[in-house]
């Protein structure tokens, strides 16, 4: 089998696992909204998205490091592993510490007032656990990955988001209704359950992270108290600019939702932001879904002769497949709006300009390889901060005066500037010869026609599905003849 064809497999895996996963997890978002008033909605979005920066602190980057140096060093693996695991799980274990000693003054600065101050503090405490559980099982889950075992990093991942999924059921509606029928055992979950808290969602996370802790106890077996002292200082240097990456990566992803009410956006228009953000998360998906089957390829791929053409057909076919999502989940939008509660559609004119920041997100991820393979990750840093600098300003002088709309266009905007630069610089310093003019060309009709089907056709649902076909049908008429060769390939 070719290394395209096998690299399209495992990330054809990770794709339906990752969309399914996701999309039953977006079951969930009509169900909060309609549960959930836009200003408790808003703590929702407010506790995820700073969970999402520490997020990235606490795995310090020894994801990427983890396939890097496994196969950089094929004769020392059991030594990456220790490593890269104790590492992450050293830093954890400070947090877990700290959020818990420091709970108080964390749920002071997240609450709106002193009546909040009681729950905000559970609520911290959930998040400072789910935070530690999440990061041990980091470095775990991308053993999984780097064995090529997609199936059984799919079925722990379907096993979270459906106990998280069940778990929000019972709480959020099962509960209630058993409160409701009466009796003893009515009385007793009426003595204790309060509607309409944001903090059941909380508990059932945590509840299917403990779920994924103890799936993984496999790969968490295997791990030995050996540890390699120089190869950790090498780590350490190849990691460092890798987790600022991908910090300013996050703070160009949520630093919108979570300084928006400092800026002047109230909790229910922050409640309304985060929902439509919602709807751009598909595309969001198949980013993710690459992402975890590209990185170990990339990696492992390295050492071929035609690295670069591989490296360059990848992302022709990925800028492709970008347009094609894009275009068709805005000619789709006025189906997708119904994943949201109707009180929440106002903000549907931020999906576009959401949507347009995740192509070009998707594709800086995958222009990023470049400066991972050379060991040059202090490149990812200088691109992240210029994003994340570009993110703080333009949110400080937009946000003020067009609310939740500058949000949007700022993420579009940073992400552009990360994917500009990432790629004039890889040209330079690690040339790959990707087909330009072939893929500026999809991405200028995707937008020709986004324009079309939202703003000119006023969303109408037959014309922008008529104008994805014509799209479908451009693609498969210029690229057909590179397909069949890929598809001939043994």
């Amino acid at each position: 089998m070719s290394s395209i064809k096998r690299f399209l497999g495992q990330t054809a895996i990770y794709g339906v696992t990752t969309v399914v996963s996701r999309l039953f997890n977006f079951i969930l978002t009509p169900l909060f909204t309609g549960v959930f008033q836009p200003g408790i909605y808003g703590i929702f979005t407010k506790m995820y998205a700073s969970a999402s920066m520490i997020n990235a602190i606490l795995a310090f980057g020894m994801e990427s490091t983890f396939f890097r140096y496994l196969n950089k060093h094929e004769d020392k693996k059991q030594e990456v592993y220790n490593n890269t695991f104790f590492c992450v799980a050293l830093i954890a274990t400070l947090f877990l510490i700290s959020g818990i000693v420091f709970s108080s003054p964390i749920a002071a600065y997240f609450a709106s007032g002193p009546d909040e101050m009681a729950d905000y503090v559970k609520y911290v405490h959930y998040f400072v656990w789910l935070l530690f559980i999440d990061a041990i099982c980091v470095i775990p889950f991308a053993k999984v990955r780097a064995d090529e075992r997609p199936m059984r990093y799919s079925l722990i991942k379907f096993l979270n988001i459906g106990s998280f999924i069940g778990l929000n059921l019972f709480f959020l509606f099962a509960v209630p209704a058993i409160i409701k029928f009466g009796g003893p055992i009515g009385g007793w979950f009426g003595s204790w359950y309060r509607a309409e808290w944001i903090g059941y969602v909380f508990i059932s996370n945590l509840i299917a992270s403990v779920l994924t802790l103890i799936l993984l106890l496999p790969e968490l077996m295997k791990l030995q108290l050996k540890f390699d002292k120089e190869l950790f200082g090498k780590m350490v240097s190849y990691s460092w600019p890798v987790l600022v990456a991908n910090l300013s990566f996050v703070v160009n992803e949520n630093l919108d939702k979570m300084i928006i009410t400092q800026l002047g956006v109230s909790e229910y228009n922050l409640g309304i932001y985060g929902a439509v953000c919602k709807i751009a998360v598909f595309l969001s998906l198949f980013i993710t879904a690459f992402r975890l089957g590209a990185e170990p390829f990339f990696f492992s791929h390295a050492k071929s002769a035609n690295a670069k053409q591989t490296y360059a057909m990848i992302l022709n076919y990925f800028v492709i497949a970008l347009a094609v999502i894009f275009v068709g989940l805005i000619a789709n939008i006025d189906i997708l709006k119904y994943f949201i509660d109707r009180e929440y559609w106002v903000g549907l004119n931020a999906v576009p300009f959401l949507l347009l920041g995740y192509v070009f997100l998707g594709i800086y991820v995958n222009l990023s390889i470049w400066y991972k393979l050379s060991d040059q990750t202090k490149f990812g840093l200088y691109i992240s901060v210029v994003g994340a600098i570009t993110t703080i300003v333009l949110n400080i002088v937009l946000v003020p005066k067009y609310g939740y709309m500058g949000s949007a266009w700022v993420s579009m905007l940073a992400y552009f500037v990360m994917m500009f630069i990432s790629y004039i610089l890889g040209q330079k310093h690690y040339p790959i010869p990707y087909d330009l003019k072939r893929m500026l060309a999809y991405l200028l009709v995707s937008v020709v026609l986004v324009v079309l089907s939202f703003w000119v056709f006023n969303r109408n649902l037959y014309i922008g599905n008529a104008l994805l076909l014509v799209f479908l049908v451009g693609v498969v008429y210029f690229e057909k003849d590179q397909l069949k060769l890929i598809l001939k390939k043994r």
